[in-house]
This record gives C-alpha cells, sequence and structure tokens, in this order.
C-alpha cells in the first residue's frame, strides 16, 4: 500500500486488514521514496510481493512511474492504481505503461462492493500463476528432453504448480534423479510429490490422476456430454450447467485450447489491459464447477455412436458414458511441418503453438515465430519480452494479413522483432537441439539462414474431426456442417436426416448431436465467437431435449 496522505494509507490499511488479515503480510509505504526502498528489501530477501496498491497523486513521483519501478523489481505482482475521477485518463494511459491490472476510484465505500471483490479476484489469478518457494510437486528433466516439455506444459496448462529441476544445471538434482532412474538419465522427466512417491516419464492420465484432477466420471448418464475445453465447450458447460442440464465435458489435454496458450487476448470484451489464455480458461472452469458441471481431464473421447434416444462416448481406455445430446467443441489441432528434421528437433527446439512454459529457458537468445496470424503475434509479442531476438517468418506478402491490426502495429514498434514477409521455411539444422533455420524469401527464392534456440510455429490449423468421421457430415477440409449447411430436405434425406424439421443452427446431420467454435463449418476463427457459440448452443440443446 502506497500513499504520501497519511489518512487515504490509514484508511486503506485499515480496510484491507479487516479483510485479508492472516493471508497476507500487509506492509504499507508513506510515499515513492519510501515504497521502492521496502520494495527492494522484499526482492533482496526473495519475498514474493502479491499485490501492489498505489495512489496516483504523489509529489515527486506519480503513482504511475512507482508502479513502472516496482514491476522491474516484482515483475509477477498485481498492479493497482488508486486515482480521483479527474485522473481516470492517466490510469486508462498506465493500463499500456505498467500493463496495469486494474484502477480503483476513491472514494471505494463500501469495501464489499468497490475494493475486495477487485482485489479478489486479482488476487485468485496471481495465486494460481504463481510458483512460491515450497515443498510441492517437483518436475526434474532436461532442457532439450521432449518429455520433459510435456509434463511441464501439461501441468502448466492445468494450473498445478510445481518447480522445474534441471538435472544439467544442478548436481544435487541430477544425483537424485540417477538414483532413481540410473547414471544413464535415459528416461526423463522425474515427478517428485510431497508424500515421497515419484513418477518416471508419466503419461498424462497417469499425471492427471497423481495430481487430483479429475478423469472419470461421476456418472453413467448426463443431459449432455460436451467434448473439448477450448473457449466454446467452456462456455456450453457454465450455461448448460446454470440452466440446470447434467452436464459433463470431456478435455484430453487442458482446459483452455489452442486458445488456453495464448499469452495474451486483449481484444476480448471487458478487459482491456488483456487475459492470458490460461487464466481465462481457469475462471471459465471455476464458473463451470460452480454451476454443478463436471469436468474430466487427460481423458480423450475416441467415438460416438447412436443408440435413440441416446448418444454413446466411448473413451480410450474402453469405458462409455451415454447422454441424450453430444456437444463437439474439440477445436483445431496447429498444422506441423512436413521438413528434413523436424520430428527430431521437436521438444528440442522446435514447438507447436506459444509454449510459454519454455519462454525463461530462451531468455536472452534468439527465436523464430513461424506464422502470420493472430496467434503467432501473440506468441511473437510474449516471447520478445525474454528473447533477445524475435524472427517473424510469414507466408503473407505483408505484416499485418489476417492478424489484428493493433497486433500488427505493436509488433512494428518491438525493436527486437524482425518480421519477414512473402518468406517459408525450408530446413531447421542442429546437432541435437534446434541452432539454426534456413528461410525461403520473396520471388527471387532467396535462402538465408537464421541462427535460432528455439522455433515456435502457428501455420494455421486443421479440424479435430476424427472421432465422427462417418456419423456426421463434413466439408472437404473436415469441418462439421450444422444447421442450413446440410441443404434442403432432399439433400438431408440423402444424409439420413429423418425427422419433420429443420435442423437446429448448430446441429449436425444427427439429430442430437451439436458442433460449436472452431470445429464447425464456416464459423469465425476468434475466441469471443467461440464462446457465443458455444453459450448459443445450449438453447438449442433445450430445444432438442423437449423431443426425447
Amino acid at each position: 500500500m502506497v500513499d504520501d496522505d497519511p489518512e487515504v494509507l490509514a484508511a486503506v490499511e485499515r480496510d484491507l486488514r479487516a479483510h485479508y488479515k492472516g493471508e497476507y503480510r500487509l506492509v504499507k509505504a508513506n510515499g515513492a521514496e519510501q515504497a521502492i526502498e521496502v520494495a527492494e528489501q522484499l526482492a533482496a530477501r526473495g519475498a514474493s510481493v502479491a499485490l501492489f496498491l498505489v495512489d496516483e497523486r504523489m509529489p515527486g513521483m506519480t503513482g504511475t512511474q512507482v508502479l513502472m519501478r516496482l514491476k522491474e523489481l516484482h515483475p509477477d505482482a498485481c498492479k493497482v492504481l488508486l486515482t480521483a475521477y479527474a485522473d481516470t485518463e492517466a490510469a486508462i494511459a498506465s493500463i499500456n505503461k505498467v500493463g496495469l491490472d486494474h484502477y480503483l476510484l476513491k472514494p471505494w465505500d463500501p469495501p464489499s462492493e468497490r475494493l475486495y471483490p477487485v482485489l479478489d479476484d486479482l488476487l485468485q489469478g496471481w495465486r494460481a500463476r504463481h510458483r512460491p518457494a515450497y515443498d510441492g510437486i517437483r518436475v526434474a528433466g532436461a532442457r532439450l528432453s521432449a518429455t520433459s516439455f510435456a509434463v511441464k506444459d501439461f501441468l502448466s496448462r492445468n494450473h498445478v504448480p510445481y518447480q522445474w529441476l534441471d538435472v544439467d544445471a544442478d548436481a544435487p538434482t541430477r544425483a537424485l534423479v540417477a538414483g532413481v532412474v540410473g547414471e544413464e538419465l535415459a528416461r526423463l522427466p522425474v515427478v517428485f510429490f510431497p508424500d515421497g512417491s515419484h513418477l518416471v516419464c508419466p503419461e498424462a492420465r497417469e499425471l492427471a490422476e497423481k495430481v487430483g484432477l479429475q478423469t472419470r466420471a461421476s456418472r453413467p448418464f448426463y443431459d449432455l456430454v460436451i467434448i473439448g475445453g477450448g473457449p466454446s465447450g467452456l462456455a456450453g458447460a457454465v450455461y448448460g450447467g446454470s440452466e440446470g442440464l447434467k452436464v459433463c465435458l470431456i478435455e484430453q489435454a487442458a482446459p483452455g485450447g489452442q486458445a488456453g496458450s495464448s499469452s495474451a487476448i486483449e481484444n476480448y470484451l471487458g478487459f482491456p489491459a488483456g487475459i492470458s489464455g490460461a487464466e481465462l480458461a481457469r475462471r471459465a472452469v471455476a464458473q463451470a464447477k460452480k454451476f454443478g458441471a463436471e469436468l474430466l481431464g487427460a481423458q480423450e473421447a475416441v467415438a460416438i455412436r447412436r443408440e435413440d434416444p441416446y448418444r454413446i462416448v466411448r473413451f480410450a481406455d474402453g469405458s462409455e458414458i451415454s447422454a441424450y445430446a453430444v456437444l463437439l467443441t474439440t477445436g483445431v489441432a496447429v498444422r506441423t511441418l512436413d521438413l528434413p528434421n523436424t520430428e527430431q528437433l521437436l521438444g528440442r527446439g522446435i514447438y507447436y503453438g506459444a509454449a510459454m512454459t519454455e519462454a525463461a529457458t530462451y531468455r536472452d537468445e534468439e527465436v523464430v515465430v513461424v506464422g502470420g496470424a493472430n496467434s503467432a503475434g501473440q506468441g511473437t509479442l510474449f516471447f520478445a519480452r525474454y528473447c533477445k531476438k524475435v524472427t517473424m517468418v510469414i507466408r503473407a506478402e505483408r505484416l499485418g494479413k489476417g492478424m489484428s491490426r493493433y497486433l500488427a502495429d505493436r509488433i512494428r514498434a518491438t525493436p527486437n522483432v524482425e518480421a519477414i514477409p512473402s518468406a517459408e521455411v525450408v530446413t531447421c539444422e542442429g546437432d541435437g537441439k534446434l541452432e539454426r533455420v534456413v528461410i525461403r524469401v520473396g520471388e527471387a527464392q532467396e535462402q538465408r539462414t537464421v541462427p535460432a534456440s528455439a522455433m515456435f510455429v502457428f501455420i494455421g490449423a486443421q479440424p479435430r474431426t476424427e472421432l465422427v468421421a462417418g456419423l456426421v457430415e463434413r466439408d472437404p477440409n473436415g469441418f462439421i456442417k450444422t444447421g442450413p449447411d446440410l441443404g434442403d430436405r432432399e439433400a438431408r434425406a440423402r444424409l439420413g436426416w429423418s425427422l419433420d424439421r429443420d435442423p437446429f443452427l448448430h446441429e449436425t446431420s444427427v439429430p442430437g448431436i451439436f458442433a460449436a467454435g472452431d470445429v464447425r463449418s464456416g464459423s469465425g476463427k476468434r475466441v469471443a465467437n467461440a464462446v457465443g457459440e458455444g453459450s448459443a448452443t445450449i438453447s438449442m440443446v433445450h430445444r432438442y431435449l423437449e423431443t426425447v
């Protein structure tokens, strides 16, 4: 808490102590200089600061200027500005300057309505992403181990805190792991748990069950089964649960889908400072569970069959659950590079998607981002915070084609980013790890070698619709057709549609099976669009349930 006015500072302390006493240590500073001094002392002791609450109007330095300095000392802390009504423009400007999380207007009475809800929300998010020094789960592996990366990525995207131990950089860790897998360290990573147990190179399902994620359905039958935990699936779970349906959502990897790996979604309604895909997914999961929806993690649905009036979903382990209706929100998978040597370097410098867990690994090194759409732009800006240089390889003839303008403008303004249009990757080279990327540029097809410790690939997507192949109608690209796209009555009859009514807007060629989000043919590939489709489909599910 920072304010040069003793009365205001005392009032802030009084209200925060009443709500957070025993949960957080509260530290107050009377002005900018004292705030910086205290923050330096906390950083020297390795203390974790959860949140700064700073008044904007102070002599010598504004609150925004103070937060810029505090951000350098404690970059993970939430930043809240306390302002008068006349200072709101300065507060909005500070969103871009310091990544402000929120600003509060004085007075904040009553605090139960205007103070605590805001801070509670920010602190909940901070706890979810914070990695404190504690005796919890530890992952011991190697930087250039694909399986080590897979475990780290799974835990991070499922919001499970862990401590990373590098066997190549830390001798005690190497000795600890050698005692489990032998001196050759052939099987990595080793995951150590607080109860003294460990798992060696675990599969996702095994790891999920060990860390306490639900992997098995609690009942054999539901009103609605949702397959896919991206934004559209989570929205369907939230709205379905809130409207009284018995809902089960099945997710193979982690909540959030492709959007969950986005480092910053800045054009999503209601979040002027942006929100990460992981944070958006975390909030949606909590919301869905609040309304009674059941979420299964690390569980793969492999087939659906029709046994009217039921739809049966079969899992990879052979078990089944049934429902009146199914909502397919399986999304899309990032296309892979069909180039020599890429398979051998996967997880050893080549990654598909943002791979945010690896940002610190490549701090102050040079990396390549392949792709020119929004996801590539967001990834580029994220890695530019840590890396010495980021090179964008863009197939389109210019930066900004297929990308939101705000992203393109920000990329152009980032000094350590070079965007190369009309370019494509020819080959990737390196001895056991990625060291350089060869690209072909322009009409002249000139080849250029770019030094790179890592390459992050965002080159379009293909729908995940294998489990309904031969069951529902798909377009030539594999996306699921719904509603009017199924054609007229005669065309639908040829597809096996026997009902007198027309299909609902998001209903597939099989009654009671719906599709929403990126997997649906003709959908808009945006997070807000996916959320809208997932929630809107619930009204159609209700109408369908009235007929069974």
